[in-house]
């Protein structure tokens, strides 16, 4: 049995303690000490005390209860503190095992470990902290016996391993992406992240009082564009730089029959992405990184990782999109997709949506404009008519999918194009549905639903506003390949029967001749 590095104690005991720091400064500061009470200040003082107490009697008692072991079929825990929790993870559904570092823990020496399995929402097991060396040590040899486990399950090809379990022979390990500096600041100059806008518009009044009284005296079609490029400053600024610390220094490796990755400047993330369960390839270029001809390859499966969104990893950050397109074909073998894209009259739909949006911003600003005293200049808004129908047609444009002769390829977004491949073995779920909207000019969308968890945040492959009929097609097509592709996959009893070897060389149960 091995237990967590003794440092643990007083890290984990100092960041228990830091959760209370709100608590103290509100008490200190609500006039507790300052009123000059002395016996007051020495009761706030005993009950600091004691919490602080507690927290190291509790994580003391949390070191000597946690326990861990590598036994030969499971990773065996041990832990907690006023409950026993045992835990037994099979090596075989080990899906990703993880290595994240802060500032103050590399300093430290030491390493948080997570271990997913495959179909967990969340880590089945975490190990706050053990040292560098150790959590090294675990990322690898839970790494190899996973291999030696799916290997005796036949799902498996790796490096060859004697009767006790072994390696004879050590997976290659080869480099096939380093970010480079160049790629890094140009991660920083085309990363814009608009879930950061509602940020971005606290922030601007902040930094920027003076500006923004100047330009809320002004008229509406000046206020507004200027408004909406402060506020994309902002967020593109934001995103930026929390791009570049995230992916710092990435670089991706294959080891064996899987892929490993580390980045991070402030936080350090390690982690791995098993190829045998890749569920889908997405390779996304938002608009400027088509403008200067890059884009990302992220990679799903069905676990979770640190500081991702679900089981999706980023493969390669940035890169020319020619390399993207070479790196994801290595992990999934597609071709070059010829896209079919939504019959014409999806166009129109687009056009309506577009246009009842514009119709409402400029109803309200015309009802402002009546309820105010400033004059809003709510007309101005109908300038961006022009622009709908070509709104349209770039969203139409970018629509599409191909079936190829081992994937299903989906394409979708203008502002952030995503083209994912989905392998037939690996999907799930096929349907078709229509909205309302969609019925009126008999289009429908097909969703390919996959074990990762995409499907949980309605972010599966998707053919959207194809042919109603087209659909329904598309689908059982999908699901026809489905079947041939598992059944590829699947050897015949027959062949499982003769591949079994009995220990004199007799073929498994076959009687040999004078038997």
């Amino acid at each position: 049995m091995t237990t967590l590095h003794p440092l643990s104690i007083p890290y984990r005991a100092a960041q228990r303690v830091w959760q209370f720091v709100g608590f103290f400064v509100v008490f200190a500061f609500s006039g507790t000490l300052l009123s000059g009470d002395g016996l007051q200040a020495a009761g706030l003082l005993g009950l600091v005390g004691a919490i602080l107490v507690a927290v190291v009697v509790w994580e003391v008692l949390y070191y000597r209860r946690f326990e861990y072991d590598l036994t030969e079929t499971t990773f065996d825990l041990h832990s907690g503190v006023l409950s026993r929790r045992d835990r037994e993870i099979p090596y075989r559904r080990v899906q990703n095992v993880s290595i994240s570092r802060n500032v103050v823990e590399r300093v430290l020496g030491l390493a948080e470990v997570t271990v997913e399995t495959a179909g967990g929402s969340s880590a089945e097991a975490e190990l706050r902290y053990v040292g560098v060396e150790e959590a090294n040590r675990l990322q690898d040899e839970l790494g190899r016996r996973k291999r030696r486990a799916a290997r005796e399950d036949g799902r498996s090809s790796a490096s060859r391993e004697d009767a006790e379990g072994r390696s004879v022979e050590r997976p290659k390990r080869t480099r096939l992406f380093a970010i480079s500096d160049r790629e890094l600041v140009v991660l920083g100059l085309v990363s814009v992240d608009l879930r950061l806008l509602p940020l971005a518009t606290l922030l601007l009044p902040v930094f920027g009082s003076a500006a923004a009284q100047e330009l809320a005296a002004g008229p509406l079609f000046v206020v507004a564009p200027l408004s909406a490029i402060g506020l994309y400053a902002v967020t593109a600024l934001a995103s930026g730089a929390i791009s570049v610390a995230n992916y710092y220094g990435f670089e991706l490796v294959q080891t064996g029959d899987e892929l490993r990755y580390e980045r991070g400047l402030l936080q350090r993330y390690s982690g791995t992405i098993p190829l045998g369960k890749v569920q889908t390839v997405s390779m996304t270029e938002n608009v400027l990184q088509r403008l200067v001809g890059y884009a990302s390859l992220s990679i799903e499966t069905a676990g979770s990782s640190p500081g991702q969104a679900g089981g999706s990893q980023s493969a390669v950050p940035i890169a020319k999109r020619d390399r993207v397109l070479q790196l994801a074909q290595s992990v999934e073998p597609f071709g070059d997709p010829s896209f079919e894209r939504p019959p014409k009259r999806a166009r129109l739909r687009y056009v309506a949506r577009y246009s009842i949006v514009l119709a409402v911003l400029v109803g309200v600003a015309f009802l402002a404009d009546r309820a105010t005293a400033t004059t809003l200049y709510w007309y101005a808004l109908l300038l961006a008519v022009p622009a709908i129908p070509v709104a349209a047609h770039l969203k139409w444009r970018n629509l599409g999918y191909a079936l190829e002769e081992d994937h299903v390829v989906t394409r979708a977004g203008f502002w952030n194009r995503t083209t994912t491949v989905v392998p037939y073995y690996r999907v799930q779920t096929v349907l078709d549905s229509q909205t309302i909207f969609q019925r009126r000019r008999q289009l429908a969308t097909v969703t390919i639903d996959t074990a990762g968890s995409r499907s949980l945040t309605g972010q599966d492959a998707r053919a959207v506003d194809i042919d109603r009929t087209r659909a329904a097609e598309l689908r059982e097509d999908v699901a026809e390949r489905l079947q041939r592709s598992l059944a590829d996959r699947t050897p015949a009893p027959d062949r499982l029967f003769d591949a079994e070897q009995s220990s004199d060389g007799t073929v498994g149960g076959t009687p040999s001749p004078g038997e």
